[in-house]
Formats: C-alpha cells, structure tokens, sequence
C-alpha cells in the first residue's frame, strides 16, 4: 500500500520506532507489579471438561511420534481425545486438525513441548480447520511461521497453551503465537506467548471471543483483537512487549467494523520492547512502549485495568487516517467511536520517547508524555451543531493516578495531516465528561466452558 507523505509529528502517532528500551528502573504500580518480572495471570479453576470421551490415542515423544501424530489427527472420530505425554517432540512439519470435535491435550505446557525448531515443512505448528476443536496443556516453540492458526473453526478452545520463540524477541519469528481468524465463540485462557513478530495472542476477523488469565511478554503486540465482533479481554498480564493490548480495525478485511469489545481487569505494564515488526507490517507503527491502543474500532470498553510504567504512554486512541496509509478500500471506516474509558488505575507512563518524532511529540504534550493521547479525529459528516452524537463520543471518567495527576492530550484532529504547524494540545479532560452503558458480557456455548 501506498505511503501518504505526512509530517513526522503525525506519523509519530502511530510510529514512534526509535524509542530505546529505558534501562533505569521505574517504580512500579502501587498493586506491587514487579517491572523485572511481570506476575503471572491468575490462576483459572479447572474448567469442566467439555469432552471426557475415550482418549484414541496416546503418543509419547519418539523418533515416530511426527507421524503418529499427524495419522492420529486424521483418523480421530468427534469425541476422541489426543493424548501427548510429558518430555521433548522434535517435530520438522506442520501438524493440521480438520476432523471436528477433537481434543488435543498434553501434560502440562511445561512439560509437554512441541519443538518446531528444525522445521521444514509448512508454516504453522498446528493449524486448525475443524470445528468444536480444544487444545489443552502444552507448548508450541520455535516454529517457522505462526505457532497455532485456526481459519474457519467454531467454537475453538486454547487452554494453557505456551506458544514461544526461546532465542528472545527477533524480526525473523513466527508472526502470532496464537492465530484464530474467521471464527466464532472462540475462547482463549491461561496461555502464555513470548516472542511473537506480530501479536503474541491474537483474534481477527472473528465473533464472540474471550481472552482471559492469560500472560503475553517479549512479542510486538501482546494481545490483539482486530477486525472483531464482540470480545472480552480480561484478567491478562501484557508486560515488556511493544504494545500491551491493541483493539484494531482495518481495510481491506472481509470482515470490518469491529465493534463491542471490553478491555477489563488487566495488568498492562512495564511494555517498553522495541518493536521487531518486519518492516511494512501495520503493527510495525505501534509506537514501542504504548500499554493500551485502540485504532479505529467502535463501542470499545476500557476498564478496571492496571496501567502502568509504559515507555510512551498509557492509552493511545486513534483513527485510521492517522497512519498517513492510503486507504483504497471504499467499506472501510477509518474513525474510533464511542469509547468509554472509566475507573482504571495508571501508573507512570511516557518517560522515554526517543527519536525524531519522541522530540516532536514531547515539544508539543510535553515530557513526559501524557498518560492518554487521542489523536483528535472525528467523522466530521456526523457532528451536530459541532459535536458527535453522544453515542458516538469518547468519555473518560472514574480513573485515577497511583503518582500525581493524571495527563491527558487531544493532538489536534485533521489538522494533524493538514496543518501540523498550527495544532493546539488540549489538555481538558472534562470536555468528556459523561458515560456510556456498560457493554454486555460475551457467553460462549458449551464448549468454551
């Protein structure tokens, strides 16, 4: 896609590629949140077992165990279960599912480990097509492209599953370590990813999805849901990526206008890895060190969450256009809409932008950066007597600051592309005062638990 020239202060929004990783300690949130050593999600209750049928298999680590592997998945009926014993699997090929109704589960996602490293066929480690499909309780590390895919699979399960690249984070990783796309009622608790190019647990183009207990670290996006239909994204850990959690929407897609998603109840902290992105890649403009960023997505709930000790800043709220991309595709809609962020606690943020555009960011909001920067742009076709409907608005209320007050900057709307010379910072947060109703909770069927 074609780049739009746009001053270094716009771009900087979402680009912000030169920040150093601070190398001085930061007080933590007064939760107690170690900055060397990010806690663990909570530890999840068992969940019932959706499926407690006869285990059709079980296969230790072994010289045949590829293979045995990959004849299981074949053959396996709606209701077997895979069973994979503790130790080492040296595996070179991709291992695919397209039989429904099948769980995959291993010892333990310590003990059970699916290496990848030596890989030489396929992309992914495990690739799913099959619906009502759970995977439990193991590892997936070193794979040549993604650690897991799902496309077209209803009503998948990823429970306590590591997806890992273990040389640390490189631009020549696997781009998601968790990858279900095209999918409804898709749950996600108690995994873990690290390392990831892309995102480290991601959902896109899908409806109906939780992501809950789960820990994401040293990736280029910790979670990400994009392109989504209803999703709650709770009770993780985000720490030491380049950006925590990101809720996008993008051209392009067949599936857009992602909507209703609930950001509650994370920790999201201590996000200050440079970003690895391969060049071009669009999570590659994340700007590294943001905790929170939602860019371009519609009824988006944010709340109750720890946010702290982010290199750049806490939440960055964007439109698309701000990019500076070409947007070819006529469906698409650039503008975020009707955000609602409320009773969440910030620690300290923004103390290290870097680079041409960290300076020109820190001439204009100062330094350090705010804790909430909203870039300004609105559909100026829907505003009435000058303002958005209210549904339409973004409100900010109930939050607090563990140190000082918390900052807040509006960078100036359109004028950031056309007249960047002119803008104006807006500090006054009362100007979103008020509230929006609470988002419904997402269910999910039986299968997700």
């Amino acid at each position: 896609m074609r780049v739009v020239i746009v001053s270094a202060v716009a771009l900087f929004l979402v680009a912000l590629q030169g920040c150093n990783e601070a190398t001085q300690d930061r007080a933590d949130l007064a939760s107690g949140v170690d900055a060397a050593s990010p806690p663990r999600p909570p530890e999840l209750a068992p969940a019932t077992q959706k499926r407690d049928g006869d285990v059709a298999s079980t296969i230790p680590p072994g010289p045949d165990a590829q293979t045995r592997i990959q004849e299981a998945f074949i053959l396996a009926q709606p209701g077997a279960v895979i069973q994979l014993e503790e130790g080492h699997y040296e595996l070179n090929m991709q291992l695919s599912i397209d039989v429904s109704g099948v769980t995959v589960r291993g010892r333990g996602m310590d003990k059970t480990v699916l290496s990848f490293k030596n890989q030489d066929q396929g992309s992914e480690g495990i690739y799913v097509t099959g619906d009502n499909v759970a995977l439990e309780d193991f590892a997936i590390e070193d794979t040549k492209g993604n650690g897991h895919k799902s496309n077209g699979a209803d009503n998948h399960v990823l429970r306590r599953v590591r997806a890992e690249w273990t040389g640390g984070p490189k631009e020549t990783n696997g781009a998601y370590g968790m990858y279900p796309v095209s999918s409804k009622n898709v749950l996600i608790e108690g995994c873990v990813s690290i390392g990831a190019s892309d995102a480290g647990i991601y959902v896109g183009q899908s409806e109906n999805i939780i992501v809950r207990g789960c820990r994401a670290e040293r990736n280029v996006a910790g979670i990400e849901i994009e392109n989504c239909h209803g999703a709650d994204v709770y009770d993780n850990v985000a720490a030491h990526n380049a950006g925590g959690i990101l809720v996008f929407d993008l051209p392009d897609l067949p599936v857009q206008r992602g909507r209703d998603v609930r950001v509650f109840k994370n920790h999201v902290v201590d996000n200050d890895v440079e970003n690895f992105a391969p060049k071009g890649n669009i999570v590659g403009t994340v700007p590294t060190g943001t905790g929170i960023m939602i860019m371009a997505n519609s009824n988006v709930e944010i709340f109750e969450n720890e946010i702290g000790n982010n290199q750049t800043t806490n939440l960055l709220l964007v439109s698309y256009l701000t990019t500076g991309r070409e947007i070819k595709d006529a469906n698409y809609y650039p503008y975020a809409e009707g955000i609602h962020v409320h009773h969440n606690r910030l620690g300290p943020s923004g103390y290290a932008p870097a680079g041409e555009g960290g300076t020109l960011m820190a001439a204009l909001a100062g330094s350090p950066l705010p804790d909430i920067i909203w870039d300004g742009v609105v559909n100026e076709a829907k505003l009435v007597e000058g303002k958005l409907p209210a549904e339409l608005g973004l409100y900010i209320h109930d939050n607090t600051k563990t140190e000082g007050e918390l900052t807040y900057a509006n960078l100036g709307g359109t004028k950031l592309l056309s007249e960047p010379q002119s803008v104006t910072v807006q500090r006054d947060l009362a100007v979103h005062a008020g509230e929006l109703p609470s988002l419904k909770p997402i269910t999910l069927p039986e299968i997700a638990g």
